[in-house]
């Protein structure tokens, strides 16, 4: 890790910036693939999943046999870790359902907002080395809670044309019946688009590689929408005198591994943690099945040291953490500085992988400092917010006037036409 005491504001500046992903070199091939989904729709599909994913298949959806027989492949032990992350990510979700109010702005005028579901959406969950089952209940639950009428999973298929078990057992759990066996841009495409077989959605979510990410970019770009602007994964730890230096390390390393591009940001105001929490690096990453990629993140990731607490957390929001770990055993009266983050974890008993998991919160967070405008995915993002309102006739003779005097002010007279013809 890279070290900076009381960094300056160009060495803030270097810090800030992540690992780049420049998505626009990849525009000419997800370009071709939009385009080939657009004019062969399932059989293109096909072809780039035998191209790309190494498997010739005969059909795209997963069957029914396939789903239930999933639950036969995987150990009973992580049915029931599942089941329990379920029950905690629904209690979680439930509890952002909102009310109708109805207000009466002035007499005989009557304004509410009513949430109504996304009709259709679509949830791109990773496969590979690191199949992402965790992601189809953080996405899955809340579409189902918000009420959306369709919701498309799409997942790559492996070298055999299978979906990973524990993808399909948990997809069953939330009550998704349709899932395809496709991934990369060429699933995107798809969702977006639509094809014979893949409904087209209003809606896409879920992480992936650069490809995924540019995918869902021209996917926004043609008019679908997509949940936020998609980046590496990353996480800051702010810790104090109170801190554990294994526990921070721990932190750290757990997004780390995630992948190369990765980043991890160490912060304190205690600097002599600094080589504490390396030291502590270096003894558990060497036991790390994935240590090689977790080194390399390492690599561009910092350690930056403050004398004090509002220095280190102006810091901390401009760069506006994905994850943001307090490791600290005072760690709610940090809570009023915080500013900009997707997702924080109080106290050095909660790290940051309960948060992926199982702790009820989503995991599918904004990265590349877009927490300063952007927040997780949570029940909202799959909902439209529709505005109603209702006037009487005594009210419109109560409001009339003002609004008449506003159009003809902009000079929109059909606007105060349409107040003066009912007022007569």
């Amino acid at each position: 890790m890279n070290r900076y005491h009381k960094p300056t504001r160009e060495e803030i500046s270097t810090i800030c910036t992540r690992p780049a992903m420049d998505v626009s070199a990849l525009a000419e091939t997800v370009n071709h693939i939009f385009q080939k989904i657009t004019q062969y729709g399932d059989a293109a599909l096909l072809d780039f999943t035998e191209k790309f994913d190494k498997i010739k298949l005969d059909h795209l959806l997963v069957s029914e046999s396939e789903i239930m027989g999933a639950a036969n492949s995987i150990p009973v032990h992580l049915q029931k870790a599942i089941t329990i992350a379920h029950g905690n990510i629904t209690r979680f979700h439930q509890m952002q359902q909102s009310e109708i109010i109805k207000v009466e702005t002035s007499e005989g005028v009557s304004c509410w907002q009513k949430s109504v579901p996304i009709e259709k959406v679509g949830l791109y969950i990773p496969g590979g080395t690191a199949p992402l089952f965790s992601t189809v209940l953080m996405l899955a639950i809340p579409a189902t809670i918000a009420g959306c009428e369709e919701i498309v999973l799409c997942t790559p298929p492996d070298q055999y044309g299978a979906i990973h078990p524990a993808i399909l057992y948990t997809a069953h759990l939330c009550g998704v019946t349709t899932i395809v066996k496709a991934g990369g841009a060429q699933a995107i495409a798809a969702m977006s688009i639509g094809t014979h077989t893949v409904t087209k959605v209003d809606k896409i979510f879920g992480p992936g590689n650069q490809y995924v990410t540019a995918a869902k970019m021209q996917a926004f770009a043609s008019g679908t929408a997509i949940d936020m602007p998609a980046g590496p994964s990353e996480a800051l730890v702010f810790a104090d005198e109170t801190g554990h230096p294994e526990f921070i390390a721990s932190d750290l390393l757990s997004q780390a591994e995630h992948g190369v591009d990765s980043q991890v940001i160490f912060v304190t105001t205690d600097e002599s943690l600094v080589d504490r929490v390396e030291a502590a690096i270096e003894e558990q990453i060497s036991s790390l099945p994935r240590q090689e990629i977790a080194s390399l993140s390492l690599a561009h990731s910092h350690a930056v040291s403050y004398e004090d607490a509002d220095a280190a957390f102006a810091f901390i929001n401009e760069y506006a953490p994905e994850h943001f770990i307090i490791s600290s055993d005072q760690s709610e009266s940090y809570i009023d500085r915080i500013k900009n983050a997707g997702s924080v974890f109080l106290g050095n008993y909660t790290p940051e992988s309960a948060g992926d998991y199982a702790s009820g919160t989503n995991h599918t967070l904004p990265t590349n400092g877009h927490a300063k405008a952007f927040s997780g995915v949570n029940l909202d993002s799959f909902c439209k917010k529709i505005t109603f309102q209702h006037i009487s006739e005594q009210g419109l003779a109560g409001l009339g006037q003002t609004i008449i005097d506003m159009a003809e002010a902009e000079q929109l007279q059909a606007h105060a036409n349409a107040v003066k013809i009912r007022l007569r």
